[in-house]
């Protein structure tokens, strides 16, 4: 059915309706519409979107059934419910999307995630999720559908001697209906997942023995539970907010050797999920500066309010910005800083220095890309070294490679991957510039992400 038709519908529906219907109320329009929020206009009823896609393992392409995917928003929260793969892998997960006035989408981007028994979850290490705009969606007999090869979820299996025990419940959701991040923490790593819309969560891959959770949520404290895990089974803990009240960090951003007018953003991930190695960790949905949707915008005060008490890693610059925090680790303001916050408490920071981050060129310079071989590792000159350090990461977070080189005078540095190359594993190469012994600039936290084409 052609998109114009289904506006008719969603128009007679609506004329029965009168002409209103509620967001929030799932009655308020005739079977098989929705009602939705409208540019500019009143709510009205509409068919229905789905985002749906296939989850699959990268290295057999065998499908994997049950895998819990959830769309997030721009700060993390749940867009969406959650949907659970059918044996085939295939998922459809029902969407809430605003509408023009002819009931077409219109643009907005939301990513994916994907948690599943005995796979890590997505994203995670070096993998982040691709905004999938919801304009793209095509119109069909049911609604919209968003079909892309970014809907296609492939997940890395966990390594050998990984738990089996797993934690699921409820958390009591937040007054706003910000996202929930749910921490299962054991001998001091968190695993995590972000609850469902109506609160309910279920964390994978755990070991047996003793495990605390938590939940953390901007502006809300969650109650701690300790629990006993045994090997494949499954317990249940349910999350109840308390009232002890959030707090504030606030700092000092330094913008240093980059260009001007440049802009960056600052997050708080917790601590318990936090990869030294890969230097990330999981951000609770919204304890970020500035506050999504807005486009990274610090270049010198901000603050992070709503903060819940806890142990937090404190990280400038993560995001594809053309800045990185400065890796020069002889000077002040350049080290990674881990804080704790206290009920109510106003955390003053230590400053950041962030520099210009050092170009890449491929492979995965926008976006992750599938190689077929051993790849030539490419990125821009920086005019003042005299050595490069070329890392690269394998999706579980290990150093897999490493290579120094010396510094180059004219032409863009390469040097050819020799590292190993797993069907279906994916791969980060990172690149530190270096003068006089002394890191002065680094490739961004998030490019360089490369994989290898899946073998039969």
């Amino acid at each position: 059915m052609t998109s114009i038709l289904w506006a008719l519908v969603a128009i007679l529906a609506c004329k029965e309706k009168e002409n209103t219907c509620d967001p929030v109320a799932a009655d308020s329009c005739d079977d098989g519409l929705v009602c939705e929020e409208v540019e500019g206009g009143e709510p009205a009823c509409f068919p229905p979107v789905a985002i749906e896609g296939r989850v699959f393992d990268l290295e057999t392409d065998d499908d994997i059934g049950s895998a819990r995917v959830s769309a997030l928003d721009a700060n993390g929260s749940p867009a969406s419910s959650v949907a659970l793969s059918d044996s085939d892998g295939t998922y459809a997960l029902s969407i809430s999307a605003v509408r023009d006035d002819e009931g077409e989408p219109v643009r907005a981007d939301v990513t994916l995630r994907a948690d599943a028994s005995g796979y890590v979850s997505f994203p995670s290490g070096v993998r982040t999720a691709l905004p999938i705009d919801l304009s793209a969606a095509s119109a069909s007999d049911d609604g919209w559908t968003v079909a892309l090869p970014s809907t296609d979820l492939g997940l890395v299996e966990q390594p050998d001697g990984t738990g089996t025990a797993s934690v699921h419940g409820t958390v009591e959701t937040t007054q706003d209906g910000a996202g929930v991040l749910v921490v299962v923490e054991q001998g001091g790593e968190g695993t995590t997942a972000i609850a469902d819309l109506d609160g309910s969560y279920a964390v994978f891959n755990l070991a047996s023995g003793s495990a605390d959770v938590t939940a953390y949520a901007r502006g809300a404290s969650y109650e701690r539970e300790v629990v006993d895990l045994e090997d494949d089974a499954a317990t249940e803990v349910d999350l109840a907010r308390i009232d002890d009240a959030t707090g504030t960090v606030a700092g000092n951003v330094q913008i240093v050797n980059a260009p001007g007018g440049a802009m960056t953003s600052v997050i708080l991930v917790v601590e318990s999920t936090f990869d030294d190695v890969l230097a990330r960790g999981e951000m609770p949905p919204g304890l970020r500066a500035p506050s999504p949707p807005q486009d990274p915008n610090v270049s010198g005060d901000y603050a992070i309010t709503g903060v819940p008490a806890g142990r937090y890693v404190l990280l400038a610059s993560f995001e594809n910005d053309d800045l990185v925090r400065d890796p020069d680790t002889s000077i002040g303001g350049t080290q990674i800083q881990h804080i704790e916050v206290a009920s109510g408490q106003t955390v003053s920071a230590e400053g950041f220095k962030v520099t210009e981050a050092l170009g890449l060129t491929s492979p995965g310079s926008d976006a992750p890309e599938m190689v077929t071989e051993a790849p030539l590792l490419r990125w821009e000159d920086d005019s003042s070294e005299d050595a490069y350090s070329v890392e690269v990461f394998d999706a579980l977070g290990q150093l897999v490679w490493s290579e120094e080189i010396d510094g180059v005078s004219g032409d863009d540095p390469s040097l050819l991957y020799g590292g190993p190359l797993e069907s279906g594993m994916y791969y980060q190469f990172r690149v530190t510039s270096i003068k006089d012994g002394v890191p002065i600039s680094r490739t961004e936290d998030l490019r360089g992400v490369f994989w290898m084409e899946p073998q039969p």
